[in-house]
């Protein structure tokens, strides 16, 4: 009778990256239920983080990481902007923990659902959602530049003779022919 083998044996030591825990990045993704994979409250999650958001977070706390190209199995975006699985260190060869923060897997992603909206990538997202980060001025001043460039594109329209109007009336003629 032969025996069914399995990945897990004993004999790995906690330094085999194979003990390493996993983070997805949807572990942390406050657009995610707990249905599709969301493992912290969403008040602490993060807006659709990456794996190189998750890296940077990781490698900054000192902890040992890994990245792999592989996907989280709960989601539906085949993009590869959803791809990436970082493995975490947590425990030495001789079992102890690497760092004395980092106990448990959710302390880890806790600690990245703190820590990432802070990123300088993060910052200059102002419809990410974590619009916390500017200042009062920093808001306006952003507000203006896109109002302006909108009010740019209006009159680049009417100097073209595109206007909104044309357009819904083009759509109309064409809906009526069959």
């Amino acid at each position: 009778m032969a025996l069914a083998t399995s990945g897990w044996t004993f004999n790995r030591k906690h330094s085999d990256p194979e003990r390493w825990i996993c983070i997805y990045p949807a572990y942390i993704n406050s657009r995610k239920t707990t249905a599709e994979g969301r493992r912290i409250p969403k008040d602490k999650a993060v807006n659709n983080p990456t794996y190189q958001e998750i890296r940077d977070v990781l490698v900054a706390a000192g902890l040992k990481i890994g990245v792999e190209p592989k996907m989280y199995c709960r989601e539906t975006s085949k993009e590869i902007h959803s791809w990436g699985r970082i493995r975490v260190q947590l425990k030495n060869e001789d079992g102890y923990l690497v760092n004395e923060n980092f106990p448990t897997r959710q302390s880890v992603m806790l600690h990245l659902g703190a820590m990432i909206p802070m990123l300088k990538s993060r910052a200059g997202k102002l419809g990410s959602g974590d619009s916390t980060l500017y200042s009062g001025k920093e808001r306006v001043n952003k507000q203006v530049s896109s109002s302006s460039i909108a009010a740019s594109s209006q009159t680049s329209n009417k100097e073209s003779g595109v206007s909104g109007n044309n357009r819904s009336r083009t759509n109309k003629k064409k809906g009526n022919r069959r």
